[in-house]
């Protein structure tokens, strides 16, 4: 979700190009309190969401993952149509359908023909207004979370990036977003209810449209469909820490390990420079881990990077997958590479970064449906048309402050490591 630019560069036609596509974009909040977001295409092909502003981040540690139970409930059926209806829908009229849910939200998607935008609307519009939760269906969903919860266990990797955050951060964050199976055992019908009517309400609602549409068909349908009513979405303490743990598995033959650290979280500025900071430690084949611990030492074949930063909080991470042997190896290159960028990063790379950076988001926005995702978490995290800032932001940032977050990084950290236990 990060991307950059050459300063030079930019003085140019790109930000004209980033103008043009500003103009195609339009946002508006009706009186009910619900947001609307249109960005205009010409090709025929058109994605849709909704997206609710509450997730992960929202929920007490006693009732964590009643968001991701409520998305897959929505979909279970609604007082007009049968899940089999819902699915059929979108599909026999070419489209995909699908749902997430995050930290900081919830979302229903879809993305299919233009021609179809009216039932698009009409079906995820009824998906997150007028659900079910059926008593069996319920029950039913309650054991497909429980083999998700196993699935993603048996995922090194997964496991991995759960365990992780756990290392990062106390309280809600640091439980899994899709619930344990303690809050799952303990989570009733009555508190899905309750919890989806005070959060499911057109005040805490997004709608984004991508594609060719007319906007005010998109309004007119919001406004014609969607009442008055008020929710709320609760505020959970982000309580960050450090932290470092070794996990022994039968079974596996690779070890996984992932190096993370807190950044500025989207509020501060400097969050830009911790874009660039990854960018620059782990993203691609050019980065500098992936030329150091693969290409050099041959120490891994998957090497990977990522930040997560929204308003609430930030973090960085770098996952590696090594020999159980080359672990502390990985960990302890991964510390001197934030040192060496520390002091021996220079404005020439810093460029070439930018210049990758901005690259990268320009062909995030070619498909409509990546370009949707983009907007609703910019809006989720403060304003969608921050999004067209994205290039002029990057050629802000300045040496001394990603240097600063290397060193910083290289300091404190956390840590953990998933290895192949010794053979019997």
């Amino acid at each position: 979700m990060d991307l950059n630019f050459k300063k030079k560069i930019l003085k140019g036609p790109h930000y004209n190009a980033e103008s043009r596509l500003r103009q195609n974009f339009k946002k508006k909040i009706l009186p009910n309190g619900m947001t609307i977001l249109f960005e205009k295409r010409n090709l025929p092909v058109i994605s849709i969401v909704f997206a609710v502003r509450n997730g992960g981040v929202n929920e007490s540690v006693s009732e964590k993952g009643i968001s991701h139970f409520i998305e897959h409930m929505l979909y279970k059926g609604t007082k007009n149509r049968t899940a089999k209806e819902i699915t059929s829908e979108i599909e026999k009229n070419g489209g995909v359908l699908n749902g997430f849910t995050d930290d900081n939200m919830t979302a229903y998607w879809c993305k299919m023909p233009s021609k179809h935008l009216g039932l698009a609307l009409d079906v995820l519009g009824d998906v997150v207004k007028n659900p079910l939760f059926d008593e069996v269906e319920f029950e039913k969903e309650r054991k497909v979370i429980f083999e998700e919860i196993k699935m993603c266990k048996d995922n090194p990797a997964r496991h991995s990036f759960d365990e992780i955050q756990k290392l990062l951060y106390e309280g809600t964050m640091g439980s899994s977003l899709i619930g344990t199976y303690k809050t799952m055992n303990s989570i009733s019908k009555q508190d899905l209810v309750k919890k989806f009517k005070e959060t499911y309400t057109p005040n805490n609602l997004i709608l984004c449209v991508v594609g060719n549409a007319k906007f005010d068909e998109i309004v007119k349908f919001a406004e014609d469909n969607f009442g008055n009513q008020k929710g709320i979405v609760p505020k959970q303490k982000i309580i960050l820490k450090n932290a470092e743990k070794t996990e022994k598995r039968k079974g596996i033959d690779q070890a996984s390990l992932v190096f993370a650290y807190h950044v500025p979280n989207s509020k501060d500025e400097k969050n830009y420079a911790a874009q660039v900071l990854i960018t620059l430690m782990a993203e691609g084949m050019s980065s500098r881990l992936f030329q150091e611990i693969r290409e050099k030492k041959n120490l891994a074949y998957a090497i990977k990077g990522g930040a997560e930063i929204t308003k609430d909080y930030g973090h960085s991470f770098i996952y590696v997958g090594t020999m159980k042997e080359n672990v502390e190896k990985v960990k302890k290159l991964i510390i001197e590479e934030f040192g060496k960028v520390a002091k021996d990063f220079g404005e020439e790379e810093l460029n070439e970064i930018k210049t990758q950076m901005i690259g990268n988001y320009q062909i995030g926005m070619e498909d409509s449906q990546e370009q949707m995702s983009h907007l609703i978490y910019k809006e989720v995290d403060g304003d969608a048309k921050e999004f067209y800032e994205y290039e002029e932001k990057i050629s802000k940032v300045e040496l001394e402050d990603v240097k600063e977050l290397a060193k910083k990084a290289s300091e404190k950290f956390s840590f953990f490591a998933l290895v192949p236990s010794e053979k019997d």
